[in-house]
């Protein structure tokens, strides 16, 4: 191992949709959806809507049919190879469901790249209907985090991935996302550690506001050509730092895209 953990959020992340939504539209019921989506939190909606679609015959095999041919962009794979074949640990944490996330994984053949999937649990029932639960049981126990959807605090997560993690070695992070939910853990993040934000996405809008709350380096990205030339020059990076045995804590970059010789903003420069 790299000495190097790179965890990625799913959703317009590895794929170019969100995995919900694109079941919920490939297979017709994207009104009941809006209908029904006020009455309830996401998560549960996503619960219903199963057993809506288990009701009007939407079979299994329907549902990873149309998880098969979700969109994803042509560099994506290939980033996530070379990240695997450079020894990081590779991890997801998503508010999507294990039950979507597995299929489209296992499809493309990268599975076993990842060491461990956090996400709402999701499995097939005795009647074959698809049901997707909570990560956190926020009836018994809620999490408490005001950034966060009720069903999950992927800070919380983070925090515990890091803890594990710091009892055995100094690991580093990178960490890629793009929605709101990304916002927490990347407030988690140290400062040796690097925040890879979906430029013009949610996230990115959030640390756009004050990025001075950030510890960690702040590294932009737009699509899937972009996401692979800045993951693997930080890579890179952090594996030149520790093979030469130079690494300073206090060390921050004002790059916030290798890839593109435009400055981003002058307000996401990370403080000296």
């Amino acid at each position: 191992m790299s000495g190097i953990v790179v965890i990625f959020d799913f959703d317009k992340t590895i794929v170019d949709c969100d995995s919900d939504n694109w079941v919920i539209d490939e297979l017709g019921f994207t009104d009941l959806f809006n209908q029904l989506l006020p009455t309830m939190p996401w998560n549960s909606m996503m619960d219903r809507m199963m057993m809506e679609l288990h009701t009007q015959g939407v079979t299994i095999e329907d549902i990873e049919k149309v998880l098969h041919r979700i969109p994803i962009h042509s560099r994506i794979i290939p980033a996530l190879k070379e990240a695997h074949a450079l020894g990081c640990d590779m991890r997801i944490v998503s508010d999507a469901n294990v039950f979507f996330i597995e299929t489209i994984l296992k499809h493309l053949g990268i599975r076993e790249y990842f060491s461990e999937i956090n996400t709402n649990p999701g499995y097939v029932n005795e009647e074959g209907r698809l049901r997707i639960l909570p990560y956190h049981d926020f009836n018994k126990a809620p999490h408490g985090c005001s950034l966060c959807p009720p069903n999950m605090c992927k800070g919380l997560i983070i925090d515990k991935i890091q803890n594990s993690m710091y009892t055995e070695d100094n690991k580093r992070f990178i960490y890629l996302g793009d929605g709101a939910g990304d916002y927490c853990p990347s407030l988690r993040l140290k400062e040796r550690d690097f925040m890879m934000p979906r430029k013009n996405f949610p996230v990115w809008d959030l640390i756009c506001k004050d990025p001075s709350l950030l510890k960690a380096e702040i590294h932009g990205w737009s699509d899937g050509e972009e996401l692979e030339q800045v993951l693997l020059h930080l890579i890179n990076k952090i594996n030149m730092d520790i093979n030469s045995q130079f690494i300073s804590p206090d060390c921050k970059l004002h790059i916030l895209s290798v890839s593109a010789p435009e400055a981003l903003p002058k307000v996401l420069s990370v403080r000296p």
